[in-house]
């Protein structure tokens, strides 16, 4: 190494501002066998970073299922799950967060969220087909709130729609805990044909490296620092953190990636999303066991002069590291230039298992390659976690300290004009849901998205699930319940469940408290995973967001979801058919308002248990909707979630513009029949006609269910009890959160 570089040496209070611990610098000097200069720190503070190396989530995270006889790849082998999906189709799918810099600049962030997330999808050669969003945001009484929810609508928005992919699912959440920490977790899926996948490696000496896509700027730099470190006052400074999208780049650079992988000249490929070059040469030649000598100089950049440190560590979007068959380098070229996108060669595959990097003919970096990554040399830990004091207090909570309102019909329209209830149309009006025309879910409502897959007699069904205040109460419970809704929702629209992606969103892993909830929604994953065969395929851990003056958010391990549909004719809808049908309960009434919308928002009362919940109970259910719609004995099939029962007829009836009249169960107080979110609950439709089948079949589930009345004209009537025309309540549900924000 030259001696310029060799002047630039660092110390414990350099590796402190970018990150590291002072046993980890230590831990650098030992692999290098001496101290690291600016440039080399700097690759070890981003890639020993949470976001990148996981240091503080892998050991249990390790523990999670990830073994299905349908995954095509291993959990964190690849840019992103992979799933067998039948035909000779392979489906690509991956949850990402990108909250952290939402925070900062909410349009930028959430749009090179939705760009990062698609990436991670066409780099392993599959065309995206469909996109979903989990979204929270705080008051939204706070002029800073409406200024996020704005931002990042539109960011999502403006992206996706220009990039051409539909969005085709999502869910919105405000709660107070999320005031200075948003979160913007952004999933993608996509088809590709068995044999064309590409992976995330490198090797083969002599093979030439490339960079491909936009030029390298200075956004970014840092990024995956940023993003592991708590929200302060001061985060503000580091808005150069936060990249820069360019979705019409995008759209030439992924026909570009398709069809240079048709030419088979490619040998490995990986988005340049976190860390950027640092992180893909790395993670590619730890997998290949091989190494690379890179020059920077030959990078093409946006500003001039940048340093090696910067070229290294820019997140600049839309950009991509090929490594070629040598010899067919003229064939890859030939077709970036046809896209006229940047195509330059910055190195070579060598048999050294480091990564050297170059300026001119100066060694301003000289890494081993597996100490780097994730299960390589990366440190891993063991963090103390504890129970928190409201956990106890919590299971003191008696639904007969709750006095039940005489007035039940304003309870009822409290919540359809709750922000978390109330339909998110201002939101999702600003999203393309279907370009492409692969959306069947837009004009026939259904629990789960469900996306076509031309060609072939399947469709798709994706999900994101996760209701924060279950995991908040119970983080084991709360987080099963979040798989267990989202397979409820797959088998009401019609699917089987097939595996999952998640988005871990935490507060500090150094508080014993907040890493005690980590370490209990893993558990609870874990044990709806392996009830309802849906394989972990990967994800991301996004820990920190928390703010020194507000504390963490609400754990959040958002679930998403993919189901099929072997045959796209068993499509089921939410939306009630036909005047006279008759509706049942599947499941069983409980008397239980715990951590529902209507105790914490209505009646004020925040620290309760989760709602009721059996994972066996929940997976009797599933099976019986499974079976009847199979039969094809049932019209409608919409599960029960927030805001309970009265909400989930309430949405079955606004479609078609039907009422209902039905009667309460008196063994159950009835603020818990129609407001509890007790689980393992579905609301079914049934022509008269197919009664008795419908009968024959639940007998032989073993699933309860009761009788609860008939699909009506225009009104909701409960108990003999007017709450209302369809109409008036569709009006109020329809303009609530539109209203808030304007």
């Amino acid at each position: 190494m030259s001696e310029t570089s060799q002047d630039k040496l660092t110390t414990v209070e350099t590796a402190k501002k970018l990150g590291l611990l002072p046993e980890e610098f230590e831990k650098i000097k030992s692999i290098l066998g001496r101290t690291p200069n600016f440039t080399e720190l700097s690759i070890f503070s981003v890639m020993w970073s949470e976001h990148c190396s996981y240091k503080n989530s892998i050991v249990w995270l390790k523990k999670l299922p990830k073994k299905g006889p349908y995954i095509l790849a291993e959990a964190g082998a690849e840019n992103a799950g992979l799933v067998d999906i039948g035909d000779g189709l392979g489906c690509a799918f991956k949850i990402e967060s990108h909250n952290h810099p939402s925070a900062l600049e909410p349009y930028q962030g959430a749009a090179t969220g939705v760009g990062g997330i698609n990436r991670d999808i066409f780099t392993m050669g599959a065309r995206p087909i469909a996109q979903l969003n989990s979204l929270r945001f705080g008051d939204l009484k706070l002029d800073r709130t409406k200024w996020l929810v704005k931002g990042v609508v539109k960011g999502i928005g403006d992206y996706g729609n220009a990039f051409g992919i539909p969005t085709v699912g999502g869910e919105v959440f405000f709660d107070d805990c999320y005031n200075v920490n948003p979160l913007v977790n952004a999933m993608s899926a996509g088809i590709v044909k068995a044999g064309e996948t590409v992976s995330a490696i490198s090797y083969g000496v002599g093979n030439p490296v490339y960079i491909v896509g936009s030029a390298t700027g200075k956004d970014g730099i840092h990024g995956a620092t940023f993003a592991s470190a708590d929200i302060t006052e001061d985060s503000a400074k580091d808005l150069p953190a936060v990249q820069v999208g360019d979705p019409f780049q995008e759209k030439l650079l992924l026909e570009a990636t398709l069809e240079v992988i048709k030419t088979g000249a490619v040998i490995g490929m990986q988005d340049m999303g976190a860390a950027g070059i640092t992180c893909s040469t790395s993670e590619m030649s730890a997998k290949g066991e091989h190494g690379m000598d890179v020059w920077l100089d030959r990078v093409p950049t946006r500003q001039a002069n940048m340093q090696p440190f910067e070229i290294l560590l820019s997140e600049s979007q839309e950009r991509m590291l090929i490594v070629v068959k040598k010899g067919r380098e003229k064939d890859v070229e030939k077709v970036f230039e046809k896209w006229d996108l940047n195509c330059s060669q910055i190195g070579v595959v060598t048999d050294t298992k480091r990564l050297r990097y170059y300026v001119s003919d100066e060694l301003v970096a000289d890494v081993p390659a597996d100490d780097l990554v994730l299960g390589g040399g990366a440190p891993v830990y063991h963090r103390e976690y504890k129970e928190p004091a409201y956990y106890a207090e919590s299971k003191k909570f008696n639904i007969d300290s709750v006095k039940e309102p005489q007035d039940l019909v304003a309870v009822a329209k409290f919540l359809m004009s709750h922000p978390n209830i109330a339909s998110k149309q201002w939101v999702y009006n600003q999203y393309d849901s279907m370009v492409g025309t692969v959306n069947m879910s837009t004009n026939a409502p259904s629990d789960a998205a469900v996306v076509n897959i031309k060609g072939t007699n399947k469709a798709i069904a994706l999900k994101v699930d996760c209701n924060s205040r279950y995991v908040n109460a119970d983080p084991e419970i709360g987080c099963a319940i979040a798989v267990s809704e989202a397979a409820r929702n797959i088998v009401c629209s019609g699917g089987e469940p097939s595996a999952i992606t998640n988005c871990l969103n935490f507060g500090n892993p150094y508080n014993p408290e907040v890493y005690w909830q980590f370490v209990g929604a893993i558990k609870g994953m874990g044990a709806a995973c392996i009830k309802f065969e849906t394989p972990v395929t990967g994800g991301n851990v996004s820990f920190y967001n928390q703010s020194s003056y507000e504390g963490p958010v609400f754990p959040t391990p958002t679930i998403g979801m993919l189901g099929v549909l072997k045959d796209k004719s068993t499509r089921m809808t939410l939306n009630f058919k036909n005047e006279g049908d008759s509706i049942y309960l599947i499941g069983s009434s409980k008397n239980d308002i715990s951590s529902s919308e209507y105790l914490y928002s209505y009646h004020n009362v925040k620290n309760t248990p989760p709602p009721a919940f059996n994972l066996d109970e929940e997976f009797e259910v599933q099976q019986a909707v499974k079976a009847l719609v199979k039969e094809r004995v049932i019209q409608s099939a919409h599960d029960c979630a927030d805001g309970g029962l009265f909400i989930t007829l309430l949405e079955s009836s606004m479609t078609n513009g039907l009422g209902f009249n039905i009667s309460t169960n008196e063994e159950v107080r009835k603020d818990a029949f129609l407001f509890g979110e007790a689980q393992s609950r579905v609301i079914v439709s049934v022509k008269k006609e197919d009664e008795d089948k419908f009968i024959d079949l639940m007998m032989e589930s073993g699933a309860e269910f009761e009788y609860l009345g008939d699909v009506t004209g225009k009104e909701m009537v409960i108990d003999e009890e007017s709450f209302g025309t369809v109409a008036e309540a569709k009006a109020l549900f329809d303009s609530a959160l539109g209203k808030m924000l304007n």
